[in-house]
């Protein structure tokens, strides 16, 4: 169990999706807008949820964050791009995590440090621990396209419920949050904008390690926001999750059910995961692909709908 836990953490957390390719016409700039858009969320979105994922890795394997009898050199060989140096003897307690480039994950690269630091006692096992996660040029290059996104900034990640994820199976479950005020983005066309985060992650054990992630911001107007912001666009936007996002290891990691809803001036749009070829609910598919289905109504006023493999 501890094993696959850890293998969790490794992964890429892909809450959304790839970038979609308009099947309809290439001249109507509102279906560029929503399809850039979309995958500009969608990278800084798993990005987030894959450098949660390390800060796990690296928080429950440091003795100073714990308490537990394992050094962070455990580490080491889990994080295959980045190195980590820990520090418990300062204060505020730091864990350096510095990304080297390395093309080891498949499906992107990263460079850049990220700090986790928290105040000497802080312990991370403990209910409503909150460490302080700072993004300096943080940058992930999708091998695909070339496409990146630049991060830099702090956010809060808190263990909300208390425990570890090494005990989740005796647990039940373990809940944290991804809270930050302002993340600075700049995307590959060099357009810098802050965006907004507000998450929950509920991990439990079913059958393997389930993950469901909401939103948590309410504007006045809209509630389960997760992002919001502005667009490289220049027009402010909100993702919300409407339907929690759900990650099973039993289905071989991948998102399984879940819907976001973008919205900004130009557009709305609705995201719905864990279908098959037809647009229609799935079971487990192991190997094989799930599709998500993109609607919005265009500026023309025709709705218009994409599905695509993740």
């Amino acid at each position: 169990m501890k094993k696959q836990i850890l293998y969790l953490l490794t992964f890429s957390l892909v809450l959304l999706f790839t970038a979609c390719k308009k099947d309809a016409d290439p001249k109507n700039n509102d279906n560029d807008e929503v399809a850039t858009h979309s995958d500009d969320q969608s990278q800084f979105s798993s990005e987030i949820d894959a450098a949660s994922n390390d800060a796990d890795i690296a928080l429950e394997s440091s003795t100073g964050f714990t308490g537990r009898f394992q050094g962070p050199q455990d580490v080491m060989g889990i994080i295959c791009d980045a190195t980590v140096a820990v520090n418990t003897a300062s204060n505020p307690m730091t864990i350096t995590i510095t990304y080297d480039g390395t093309n080891c994950l498949g499906n992107r690269t990263r460079t850049g440090v990220i700090v986790l630091s928290a105040p000497q006692g802080t312990q991370w096992k403990n209910a409503g621990a909150a460490i302080t996660v700072t993004f300096q040029n943080f940058k992930v290059t999708r091998l695909s396209d070339n496409k990146s996104i630049t991060i830099n900034g702090a956010q809060t990640y808190t263990n909300v419920s208390g425990g570890l994820l090494i005990n989740l199976a005796t647990l039940g479950t373990i809940t944290h949050s991804i809270t930050s005020g302002g993340l600075t983005v700049t995307f590959n066309n060099g357009a810098q904008r802050s965006w907004q985060v507000a998450k929950q992650r509920v991990f439990a054990y079913n059958g393997g390690v389930v993950i469901t992630t909401t939103g948590t911001h309410n504007d006045g107007s809209n509630s389960n926001i997760a992002e919001w912001g502005t667009n490289r666009f220049g027009a402010a936007f909100t993702t919300a999750i409407t339907s929690p996002v759900v990650i099973r290891q039993d289905c071989n990691f991948r998102v399984t059910s879940g819907m976001v809803a973008h919205s900004t001036p130009v557009f709305n749009a609705d995201v719905t995961f864990g279908l098959n070829a037809s647009g229609n609910p799935t079971a487990c598919p192991g190997n094989s692909n799930y599709y998500y289905k993109v609607r919005w109504i265009n500026l023309a006023g025709d709705t218009v709908t994409v599905i695509r493999p993740y």
